[in-house]
């Protein structure tokens, strides 16, 4: 115990240096240590090294900012065309409203003519206008639905695509294409 006790004294900062010996020698481990320091931190000045530090700094936040960019640009277009898909949609309601206008005043000239007949006919010709606009409907929507569906698939590929390795990636995006296709057919 005392042993141990008598080595931790020995090796106290306050004995590293050697007695009788000036501050400024060989023999002072402070003098030595802030020397090796120095030189260090002037090698590491001398090869420029923060330089190039704060130049891979400044790649990466460029790297950055051109994948900040390339997002919004993304946004920005989808949001354009889910409002073109909207007008498309008022557009196409618009038009299933004519049809059924139309439909109505054919049903009104021909109830004009025969009205025994005309029965009949109105029926037909209104079942008909109906299925014509659930028709018309049914496939502007299934167009909306593909369209945007590849649309997203592509956006969704790209950004993947920056983002993952090849192996990953191409899996990721034919499972989703495989989804997309289950779901809407």
């Amino acid at each position: 115990m005392r042993l141990v006790l008598a080595c931790m004294v020995m090796a106290s900062p306050a004995l590293a240096a050697v007695e009788g010996k000036p501050f400024f020698s060989l023999y002072n481990t402070d003098l030595i240590v802030l020397m090796a320091f120095i030189i260090f931190v002037g090698i590491l000045v001398y090869f420029k090294v923060p330089a190039k530090l704060a130049d891979l700094l400044d790649q990466r936040s460029a790297t950055i900012r051109a994948e900040l960019e390339d997002a919004r640009r993304l946004r920005e277009e989808a949001l354009d065309l889910h409002a073109s898909f909207e007008k498309k949609r008022t557009e196409v309601k618009e038009q299933a409203a004519r049809i059924v206008e139309k439909a109505k005043a054919d049903a009104q000239i021909a109830a004009d003519n025969a009205k025994a007949e005309i029965a009949s006919s109105i029926t037909r010709r209104l079942k008909a206008a109906e299925d014509q606009i659930a028709s018309a409907e049914a496939a502007a929507i299934r167009d909306v639905r593909d369209q945007a569906t590849a649309i997203s698939i592509a956006a969704a590929g790209d950004l993947i695509a920056k983002k993952m390795d090849a192996a990953r990636s191409d899996a990721l995006i034919q499972n989703a294409i495989q989804a997309a296709n289950d779901r809407l057919h």
